[in-house]
């Protein structure tokens, strides 16, 4: 399943299974926690998905490489 997520006035599909929607709802609060540490604004204008696989979200950048963050 696919969502669009907003933040800091950009938007980036999240893909996650049916059954781990909850872990959008973790990745949402994490990433509110996350809104003032200054490192993880920067590499969020890179991103261009993110994979949630059950309480793991993958970021994928531009170019290829990933970014794991535990949202539990």
């Amino acid at each position: 399943m696919m969502k669009i997520i907003t933040f800091k006035n950009r938007s980036v599909p999240v893909y996650f299974p049916n059954e781990h929607e909850i872990a959008l709802d973790q990745l949402h609060h994490k990433l509110l926690e996350m809104e003032y540490n200054f490192d993880f604004r920067k590499k969020w204008k890179r991103i261009s998905k993110v994979d949630v696989v059950r309480d793991v979200a993958i970021f994928q950048y531009n170019d290829g490489t990933k970014l794991y963050l535990e949202v539990s």
